[in-house]
């Protein structure tokens, strides 16, 4: 808390003293989560018994604005409740950047952002902040952006070194990728939002003891959206190409939502996405299921995280079937989710071809307002899972496979001034 408070008088500091016409707001996040995991990414196994935890980020987000320049810095400390005893000398995890950029508008058009940063774009299927775990997402990089009142384009860069190395390192660069670059154009007509994205990720791999490569990932696609009175539609189609690790890359994603506003508290959407994957019995080295990136995939495919949350990849791909009811009772907003999963490549056991359903998983969640400041969300999810899905997965589908989670966000802005 020592440094926080410093860091804070420090840019209070800044204000006091100078000339120019400035902004200033500083404001904290505390967001203790609990949850109850019975069956969480994976099938109950023989033997296996649910646990639970509490976790907690707290974030404290400073922003500076004079003239044509922006700053922003974000600390935070991810914790789990206990991971440090309550006589501790030291935090387990100590006091992290989170975000760490200067912006200049070079005019009313044109800006540039360098420093650690969120990449958010489109419905974050591809580039997202992953809000929901507690230590986020953001990169190392450097974005150019074009902004009229119709069009976007954005174009990022980002470099990335284990450290201020003398001579070129023997072993390959694992901690994220090692290159990116990619360009983001979006443009309205009337009430047609369309976004085009073009990424280039590259990965570092030792193709023989002492040969240091880099493999590079392209990510392309569009993402489409219609908002009308009472019926809105999204639709993505994205594919992949390129190598990894040496191995050829072909495949694809699609997805489509249409949803309908009954009336101001009850809206009904339906949705289905197609990832491609590999039959287990196809021989063929290239890889063919597709890989989203960097993207909040927490919110795709249901929130138990069976499906690319840190797995799936390099799998036999998933067909999503869902339909989505937002309602609200009194003053509480209510989201209910049904997912029916199947596999849309063979899945095979002992040399026989599984069915293709996989499981069926329900998510409902629940949130009211106790302050202006003050955000309470509850959510409980079960998985039906099917035998493929033991085959996948492996564990056992007939257990109670399920989780339970209770979380408050506060947030209030504790200084703001402008001189």
């Amino acid at each position: 808390m020592k440094l926080l408070k410093t860091i804070c008088l420090s840019f209070i500091g800044v204000i006091s003293t100078a000339s120019y016409a400035q902004d200033f707001d500083a404001n904290i996040q505390l967001r203790p989560r609990y949850e109850y995991r019975n069956g969480f990414k994976s099938l109950l196994k023989a033997g296996d018994s649910p646990t639970s935890f509490i976790s907690q980020r707290s974030r404290l987000n400073l922003n500076f604005k004079q003239d044509k320049l922006k700053l922003k810095l974000s600390l935070q400390n991810i914790r789990t409740w206990g991971d440090a005893a309550t006589t501790t000398t030291a935090d387990k995890n100590g006091v992290a950047v989170f975000e760490a950029y200067a912006e200049y508008n070079f005019d009313d058009k044109w800006s540039a952002r360098l420093g650690r940063q969120v990449l958010n774009y489109d419905n974050q299927r591809i580039m997202g902040g992953i809000d929901w775990i507690q230590q986020g997402q953001s990169h190392d990089a450097a974005l150019l952006t074009y902004k009229s009142a119709q069009n976007q384009l954005d174009l990022g860069f980002a470099h990335n070194a284990s450290a201020e190395n003398l001579i070129a390192p023997t072993t390959a660069y694992g901690t994220n990728y090692k290159e990116m670059q990619y360009a983001w154009y979006h443009t309205a007509i009337k009430k047609i939002n369309a976004s085009f994205l073009l990424l280039n990720a590259g990965y570092q791999y030792l193709k023989t003891p002492t040969d240091l490569k880099t493999d590079y990932i392209q990510t392309y696609g569009t993402y489409l959206t219609y908002k009308g009175k009472k019926w809105d539609a999204d639709l993505s189609l994205y594919g992949q190409s390129g190598k990894s690790s040496g191995t050829d890359l072909s495949a694809f994603d699609a997805g489509a939502n249409l949803g309908y506003t009954v009336s101001e508290k009850f809206k009904a959407t339906v949705g289905y996405e197609f990832l491609s994957g590999k039959d287990q019995n196809d021989t063929d080295t290239k890889i063919k299921s597709f890989t989203p990136l960097f993207g909040t995939n927490h919110a795709f495919n249901g929130f138990m995280d069976y499906f690319y949350v840190g797995n799936h990849k390099n799998s036999v791909g998933l067909q999503d079937a869902y339909l989505k009811l937002d309602f609200g009772i009194k003053k509480v907003k209510f989201s209910l989710t049904p997912h029916v999963f199947y596999a849309p490549n063979k899945v095979i056991a002992a040399g026989v071809e599984k069915d293709s359903y996989l499981g069926t998983e329900v998510d409902l969640t629940a949130g009211y307002k106790i302050h202006k400041d003050i955000m309470a969300v509850a959510g409980y999810s079960q998985m039906f899972g099917s035998s493929t899905l033991e085959t996948l997965k492996t564990g056992d589908a007939s257990k109670t496979n399920n989780w339970a989670w209770v979380m408050i966000n506060i947030n209030p802005q504790i200084f703001s001034t402008k001189k």
